[in-house]
């Protein structure tokens, strides 16, 4: 006959070791588990359970809380406007005004040079050489180029000879210039220097120099009109006569 205390004994332990090894584990694991979901809280973080004080909104989603957003690279503000171009000029600066002509480079020189000559010499034809031909010929007309430069200048002259406007280009070329298009396809050296500046902001000196070209008359028009529009003449830097032509 067995007792009720051998049957006690007799209860397999298995089965109660595993039991409390389960329940002890649920005991320590669950801090643990705890403490990793605070790790994703800054310090002194507000409960985002608790409801958001009024007037405060709450921060975007897909921001890490805690974290502050970067400044960006670029203040599109601060760059609207300006213009990096390489070689680009600012349209508020006035073209510095040269009359000193060995600050230029030596074949705009030597070819002012060769103008002067050939105009003071009278005699229109030693123009020519001096023009180029085809695509490289000097312009002389606004719009479409002649085939005959040097007859179309003796028509625009007052004379039939075309000393006139030898005589025109002498003056011009004997002013003050500037160099215009600095570092662009339009890189020039451009006379007289009225061409690219504001006929209304002229000084004494400056007035008394444009009418030795120009009467009175004409600097008065030009002050309505807008702008220099009597002849001009430009040389590139490679010494090519680019133009002699009137209009603005």
């Amino acid at each position: 006959m067995h007792t009720g205390k051998e049957k006690v004994s007799r209860i397999p332990l298995a089965p109660v070791l595993l039991a409390f090894s389960l329940a002890a584990g649920n005991v320590f694991l669950a801090p643990a588990a705890y403490a990793l979901s605070e790790l994703h809280k800054a310090p002194g973080q507000p409960n985002n359970d608790a409801p958001a004080a009024q007037g405060q909104s709450q921060p975007q989603s897909g921001a890490a809380p805690g974290v502050p957003m970067a400044d960006p690279l670029v203040n599109s503000q601060n760059n609207q406007g300006v213009d990096k171009t390489p070689g680009a000029q600012d349209a508020s600066k006035p073209a510095e005004v040269i009359y000193d002509i060995s600050k230029v480079p030596e074949p705009v020189r030597k070819m002012r040079e060769q103008i002067v000559e050939a105009a003071a010499s009278g005699d229109l034809e030693r123009l020519r050489p001096l023009m180029g031909t085809g695509t490289e010929q000097t312009q002389v007309t606004v719009g479409e180029p002649t085939d005959d430069p040097i007859g179309t200048l003796k028509d625009l002259s007052g004379d039939p000879d075309g000393d006139e406007i030898l005589a025109i280009m002498l003056d011009i070329i004997s002013t003050g210039f500037v160099h215009v298009g600095q570092g662009t396809a339009d890189d020039m050296y451009v006379w007289p220097y009225f061409a690219e500046k504001d006929l209304k902001s002229l000084t004494p000196p400056e007035r008394v120099e444009l009418l030795r070209i120009v009467t009175a008359g004409d600097l008065s028009d030009m002050q309505e009109f807008g702008g220099y529009n009597f002849y001009r003449l430009g040389i590139t830097p490679q010494g090519k006569w680019k133009f002699f032509t009137a209009g603005d």
